[in-house]
């Protein structure tokens, strides 16, 4: 049994509580420095890093070349937000929520800011009609399922992910807490893909783009080292799901871009300015 916690009155900061992250988490909002963002060649720019927000929209925009729409080709530049770059006063003007992925669009007039994962799929899905079915049923259920994933998995990753992987003290009552919610989310999803082979019926989307970037690399045994520790083996049907988009190779691509940490260097691309950088990629602003 832990030590009993009483709240006090009122809550007040303590920096110090924050465990690994503490340095970039704080309860207010706005720059901390001036900064602009740099701008490249391509009507599209992304910032952002390859968490799974972030890989989100890297493998969509990836899948948009693969499909043929050259109006999806992009700059992406990386943002190191455990240095807090998000809190720049360029990337604030963004995202006045201080969260990657945040897009810019310079092919309208003005320029059209997209932030929030969800909102830049279905962005780019419309702006380039693809990636979501055009029927009102078929779109409604991968909205559906969109809209699902970016409720869900705040569960995931600041319920469970934190308090099993990050909190600076491991408790049993949050982790088996959102253990719990987290296993119940994967059947829910097991269940759908029983009887499914994509989220929004017969058609790859952008709900699958969006789930796969949470729960299909949590399955493959990307997130948390906690595949074992959730049996994600038993959930044949998503497992088979997540190798199938895996072997994509947008999204072998879209995995790569933003992405700077690790142990392989091959799989990492920090910045992507053109297609043939995936080639002629080098590390060196790995090293700055």
């Amino acid at each position: 049994m832990t030590e009993s916690y009483t709240p006090p009155k009122v809550w007040t900061w303590d920096a110090k509580n924050g465990g690994e992250f503490a340095s970039i988490n704080r309860p207010i909002a706005g720059p901390t420095h001036d900064k602009d963002l740099p701008v490249g060649k391509h009507p599209l720019q992304l910032y952002s890093l390859a968490t799974p927000n972030g890989v989100k929209v890297t493998v969509m925009l990836e899948e948009l070349l693969a499909a043929g729409f050259d109006g999806a080709e992009y700059d992406a530049w990386l943002i190191r937000i455990n240095e807090g770059d998000q809190f720049s006063s360029g990337f604030v003007d963004v995202n006045p929520n201080s969260k990657i992925p945040a897009l810019m669009d310079h092919s309208t007039t003005p320029p059209t800011r997209v932030f929030e994962s969800g909102s830049i799929l279905l962005y780019l899905a419309e702006k380039h009609g693809a990636f979501l079915p055009k029927d009102p049923a078929g779109r409604t259920e991968a909205l559906n399922w969109l809209f699902w994933q970016m409720g869900s998995a705040p569960y995931l990753g600041g319920g469970f992910g934190h308090f099993y992987a990050y909190a600076p003290e491991k408790f049993q009552y949050p982790i088996d807490r959102f253990s719990m919610e987290t296993k119940r989310q994967l059947d829910v999803l097991d269940r759908h893909l029983a009887e499914n082979e994509w989220f929004a019926g017969g058609m790859y989307s952008i709900a699958d783009i969006a789930i796969w970037s949470w729960y299909g690399q949590l399955v493959l045994g990307r997130l948390y080292n906690a595949a074992e520790f959730l049996d994600v083996a038993s959930y044949t049907n998503l497992v088979r799901w997540a190798e199938t988009i895996n072997a994509r190779p947008a999204v072998v691509r879209g995995g790569m871009v933003n992405r700077a940490f690790g142990d392989d260097l091959s799989l990492q691309l920090p910045e992507r300015h053109d297609a043939t950088d995936f080639e002629t990629k080098t590390m060196d602003k790995l090293k700055t």
